[in-house]
């Protein structure tokens, strides 16, 4: 039955970013000759398993109407809430009246412009046949360290089997959405799409993926991002 699985993509780009200090959102900050969230989407839409896309957008965003979009057929407009869980579950509501409930539905960061094709041909091919689905995630590297509110650190944290989760989450159309409504209807407000799901019961899997996949969070990381596109282009 999987091989007649669809794929779609959701991408949640109500978010203001006011981490970044900027005077607009951090989807619409330029770099590497186009608005982050352009590069975002040029790659999703360029991948050909990818039936569609679907940004959710703020009612007042005044810049989406100003981005170049890579390819209008593909691409949808849902509004945005007033969290990404919020969006994404807006998005898979317009989503459903185009995709079946057993489709495949690739979650992405409108501010993860460094994206990889392979990537997204991995994790398809690694979860196309899952009965839940996935992640992408990076092993975690670093040492870990646990520290209370004031900064005093309590202990340090093994790394073995610690990921750091990253995006495209990819998982079936009708059982996200139901996590999604489900864990707002317990007041349990998750932070990715894989927390909905283990929230209800469910056990995703994590796929290893590439660590130039970084989200623009901080104003250092737009020239960290225009170093790894601009060495994706060479290769």
């Amino acid at each position: 039955m999987s091989k007649a699985n669809k794929y779609f993509s959701v991408v949640p780009a109500a978010c203001v970013g006011s981490r970044m200090g900027a005077a607009v959102p951090k989807q619409y900050l330029r770099l590497h000759g186009k608005t982050v969230i352009e590069h975002s989407l040029t790659r999703l839409c360029a991948h050909p398993l990818i039936e569609g896309v679907v940004v959710a957008i703020s009612a007042d965003d005044q810049y989406w109407p100003q981005q170049r979009l890579p390819d209008p057929n593909k691409i949808h407009v849902a509004q945005g809430g007033a969290e990404r869980c919020h969006s994404v579950l807006n998005g898979l509501q317009l989503l459903s009246g185009i995709a079946d409930a057993d489709d495949w539905v690739l979650v992405h960061d409108a501010a993860r412009p460094c994206l990889h094709p392979d990537d997204i041909t991995h994790m398809i091919e690694a979860l196309r046949d899952h009965p839940v689905g996935g992640l992408l995630g990076v092993p975690v590297a670093d040492t870990v360290k646990r520290t209370n509110p004031e900064g005093d650190v309590l202990q340090t944290v093994s790394r073995d089997n610690l990921w750091r989760a990253l995006t495209p989450q990819m998982f079936r159309l009708g059982q996200l959405q139901q996590a999604l409504q489900s864990a707002l209807d317990e007041h349990f407000l998750v932070t990715d799409e894989a927390s909905a799901m283990e929230h209800a019961g469910f056990i995703p899997r994590m796929v290893e993926g590439r660590a130039d996949n970084i989200k623009i969070t901080r104003p250092e990381d737009l020239s960290l991002a225009e170093l790894y596109l601009a060495q994706q282009e060479k290769h």
